[in-house]
């Protein structure tokens, strides 16, 4: 080990005073490595290039089908939903509304007013329906996603508003049937005591 340092130190020694009265004369010389080193880097670089510019093509139409599988998805899951709503419509029509027209408390004037109170709801329901099966089916209407996704979203909303309403005018009336039974049982009760 000591023999390598003495004679790495020998030659840093040598070096040194041999270059002192060493001249170089004649033309300066160009290295042609580091040029074609340099060229080299620049025909890698622009292939990582466009490497990355296919990549970012492809990340970008990615995206683009995401989004149109997200706006399917989204105007799928509003059709569900409005049609959910309907099934509620219709039972809460076939079970609450049959009770109420049966009841012994709403009169015979009181039917017909029942009645066309939930028809206009029902045939409301059933346009929507009609409207959703138009704008999905028809290509003359021209919309985007995004378009006939705000209108489906629009359509849900007001299904929603309908079941409401139903419900509401179901307990409206249910507490009407209820408020003549028991003015009915007051009117009717035995006074004898």
């Amino acid at each position: 080990m000591k023999t390598k340092i003495k004679i790495l130190v020998m030659t840093v020694a040598l070096t040194l005073f041999m270059s002192g009265n060493a001249t170089a004369q004649g033309m300066p010389t160009y290295d042609n490595t580091n040029f074609i080193s340099l060229v080299k880097q620049l025909i890698e670089s622009g292939k990582q290039t466009a490497q990355m510019i296919k990549s970012v093509k492809f990340l970008k139409d990615a995206k683009e089908s995401i989004e149109k599988v997200s706006s399917v998805v989204q105007q799928l899951n509003a059709v569900q939903e409005i049609g959910q709503n309907n099934q509620r419509l219709i039972n809460m029509m076939q079970n609450d509304l049959q009770d109420i027209l049966n009841s012994p408390y709403i009169k015979p004037g009181e039917v017909s007013r029942v009645v066309e109170s939930f028809d206009a709801i029902v045939q409301n329901s059933l346009d929507t329906m009609d409207f959703i099966d138009e704008i999905l089916s028809s290509d003359y209407l021209k919309m985007s996603d995004a378009e006939r996704a705000e209108i489906l979203k629009q359509k849900e909303l007001e299904s929603k508003e309908m079941v409401s309403n139903v419900k509401a005018k179901t307990k409206r009336y249910k507490d009407i049937i209820s408020f003549r039974k028991m003015q009915d049982k007051i009117n009717n009760r035995e006074t004898e005591y």
